[in-house]
Formats: C-alpha cells, structure tokens, sequence
C-alpha cells in the first residue's frame, strides 16, 4: 500500500491550482474584459440574489509588522500604524462605490477579515471599519463574521469588540510549534499564546475557533509535526485548515531566505500529510473538502453532511451566496458571471479610491462554457461528486476533461461513468490534479513556465 501511494504521490506531483475559482487567475481573459462590463455583472447578481442568499464581503487588510517568509499573501510590512485610518477611510469609500453598483440595500450574510495581519489594526479601528460597513446594509438572520488573527498579537479587546459586532468566528495563524521550524519562516508565536486567546475567545461566546497548520515547511520533521498536532489537540479547535506549503519564490521573494534543500522532497511531503491526516482523524476531526478538517459539530463538518459546502476566493465556506464583494488592496471579487480583482500596491489603490475610481485592475467575465466547467469544479471540490446532462452541460470542454478523467480512474482515484464521476477515498488527496483534467482553459494553454505551486 506504501508503495503505491509514493508512486501516486511522484505521479500526482505537477503544479495545479487549488481552484478557488475557475477559471484561475492566470486564465482570465483580461485583454477583453471591460470595467462598466465587470460592474453590470455586479448589478446583474444583486438583483437576482441578494434578496434571499444576501452577499459576501472579503476585505483585504494587508499590514504586518514582520514577514512571515513562508506567506504567499499579499503584504506590507510596517510598524507605522498611522496607516490605518486612511486605508480604512479608503475601504469604506470603496464599499460606498458598490453600494451605488448595487442600487439596492444589501442584505450581509458574511465578513472575513483576512491579511496581512488584521489584528495589526487597533480594535477601534476595526470598530470604525465594520460599523462604517453596515450602518447602510441588512443583516441576514444566518450571518455568519469571521476574521483571521495572530496569536501574538490578538488582543481581549480585538475579541470583545469584533464579538460585539456580530463576529462568532476566528482563524489564528500557526503553522507550526516547532521553535527551529518557527525561526526559518519568521512566525513566532507560543503555545501559551495560542491558549490564551483559544480560551479568551471561547469564554466571550466564539462560536468557532480554526487553527491553520502548514505541512512541507522548511525544516519541518514528522516529529516536530506530531507534536504540533499533539499541542493542538489539548485545545481542539472546532476546524483545521491542514495546508500544504507551496513554495513560489518566483512570486514572493521572501521565500528565498531559504532553499530547496531545507524543504521535504515530494515523498517527505507526502508523509508529512498522511501522518498529519492521520492524527487529526484519530483526535476526532472529520476530512472536509481539501485541506480542512472541522469536529463532527461544526457548521462545515454540517454543511459538507448536507451538501451544501461552498468554495470561493476565501476559500470553503458553509455560507453560499452568489456574489462575493473583495474590497481592500489586492482583493478579489466574484459576482458569478464576472471576477474583478483590485490593484496590489496600497497607494496606487488609495490614489484610485480617493479619485472616485473602482481600484479594479484586471478581471474576467465568464463565458457559457466558463459557466458550465467551474460548475463541476465546484462540485468536485465541496461534494466529492458531479454529474453532468449532455443535454445541458453537452460542450467541447466537457468531453475532452471526461477523456482526460479517464487515467485517473484507472489509478482508483475516481469513479466516473457516462453521466457522473466519484471522488474515491483514495482521490481526496488528489482534488487538484482531478479538476485540473477539467480545465479546458489550462489545456488549451499550457504553461511554458510554472504558473502554479505543486499539488503535494
């Protein structure tokens, strides 16, 4: 059985997109794609959805005092902390902007914070922000507020006044409690700070705690591993993103302070996952999607059980919605018939916000076939399954990706007949290379150069 699962691991190993859309950045159809297009598409989805699903807000706050080397996020390190209040000055205009989009009252199911660090901010300027967002919007009754924190800096009133805000849900950032591993990626944080904040949360009313853990780390070991896994387990979040390290130097500098030799090769990397997978199955955390694991009572363990687990930019969520609005530097947006993303520098973005000008830079408007592809993603990437009507879904993509499923089924990665395909238990390792054989876009264009970071 080892055997087996190394030679997938060394057959399986390519770059992928983790497809948190489709079709992926590097394929959007940019020389065509039109701003006045992109914001008709918003329009468009908040007359057909916003009435009964609502929309999802991400908003892109990009400071941190240090650079994490492994972090492939957009960033800006600083200690200034006067940058706040014009940035957040600069997302509500943003946000005022869509308003006029929509033409309507929004109806808010959810918010995440993400980064950078957004625990970088002071509390009463996360106040400003978040009060500033919904003093012109509705609140759905299923709402659900989430934001991404650092132990090390996340504080009891950055939980007590997001609590009060309508937020019941938190991320914090680890990675790993190995010191040695901790040093080479410059992201320092203690068990004990981690614990402090778990219990502080849990005790004001937080509903939902996840931890984020890294495996393929430089210096990374399967002890070190286990005992982070070990340590996490004696405060059991209610989820776990379990994610695998992808390492772009190419794209984030930052990540050549270190080199290939520090990393596990794909064997090392792929032991790593199993053993990890393997304890946090045995701590009772059930497999959801890729990359995440939830305990039995939490809304994404419920959400997957019902069929109802969603993928967007922000990754999974158990909230669906249609239209997802990115504000902030660098943000993405998905109004389901358009994607739009911001600039990525923060003052050509506070320049274009403060000239009454959407920060969009570059975008894709989704063609039928477009449509009828990232529909069967989806499924593979929240079900585990698909299945298509000839009738329906009948087009060129889709017959080429069906013959292209075809070796992964004969490996036992799926299941796939004339109208549906199976993720096996075997092919859940495998979720990026099965939506890969979708791609039509990708295999229409194959890279010359590595887009991508590699699937294990």
């Amino acid at each position: 059985m080892e055997n087996m699962i190394n030679d997938l691991a060394n057959k399986y190993n390519v770059p992928a997109p983790r497809y948190t859309s489709y079709p992926t950045m590097p394929y959007w159809d940019t020389n065509a794609f039109k701003v006045t297009d992109w914001k008709q598409t918003v329009k468009r989805s908040f007359i057909e959805s916003n009435g009964n699903e609502g929309i999802s807000i991400y908003i892109h706050l990009p400071f941190c005092e240090s650079l994490c080397t492994y972090c492939g996020c957009n960033t800006r390190i600083t200690k200034n902390h006067q940058v706040e209040d014009p940035y957040i000055t600069a997302v509500l205009k943003e946000w005022r902007m869509y308003l006029n989009i929509m033409g309507g009252k929004p109806l808010i199911k959810e918010i995440h914070l993400g980064g950078g660090t957004p625990t970088f901010f002071s509390s009463a300027n996360l106040h400003r922000l978040i009060s500033g967002l919904l003093q012109d919007a509705d609140v759905h009754p299923g709402a659900e507020f989430s934001f991404e924190g650092h132990p090390a800096n996340t504080t009891i009133e950055h939980l007590l006044t997001l609590y009060n805000l309508g937020f019941r849900r938190i991320s914090l950032g680890i990675q790993d409690f190995d010191p040695i591993v901790q040093t080479i990626i410059n992201r320092h944080q203690s068990f004990e700070q981690v614990e402090t904040i778990t219990r502080a949360a849990r005790a004001i009313g937080y509903t939902s705690i996840n931890y984020d853990l890294i495996y393929g780390l430089p210096l990374q070991t399967m002890q070190g591993l286990a005992e982070t896994i070990r340590l996490v387990a004696e405060l059991m979040p209610d989820r776990i993103a379990f994610y695998s390290y992808a390492h772009v130097p190419w794209i984030k500098p930052g990540q050549r302070l270190f080199t290939e030799k520090d990393l596990p090769d794909a064997h090392d990397k792929s032991k790593l996952y199993e053993i990890g997978r393997s304890l946090l199955r045995g701590h009772g955390f059930k497999e959801i999607g890729m990359d995440h694991f939830a305990l039995p009572d939490d809304q994404l363990f419920e959400a997957e059980a019902k069929g109802t687990l969603h993928r967007n930019f922000m990754g999974y969520t158990a909230q669906h919605t249609q239209m997802l609005i990115g504000l902030g530097v660098s943000a993405i947006s998905d109004s389901y018939y358009g994607f739009a993303q911001n600039v990525k520098v923060v003052e050509e973005y506070l320049k274009l916000v403060n000239n009454d000008e959407l920060p969009v830079f570059k975008g894709h408007i989704l063609t039928p076939t477009d449509l009828i592809m990232r529909k069967h993603i989806l499924n593979i990437m929240c079900k585990g399954y698909t299945t298509w009507n000839y009738h329906v879904d009948g087009c060129d993509a889709l017959f080429d990706g069906i013959e292209r499923l075809r070796p992964l089924a004969d490996d036992g990665l799926i299941e796939l007949n004339s109208w549906e395909l199976k993720v096996t238990p075997l092919g859940k390792r495998y979720l990026r290379n099965i939506c890969m054989a979708l791609d039509e876009r990708l295999w229409a264009d194959k890279p010359t150069t590595q887009l991508f970071s590699m699937a294990i």
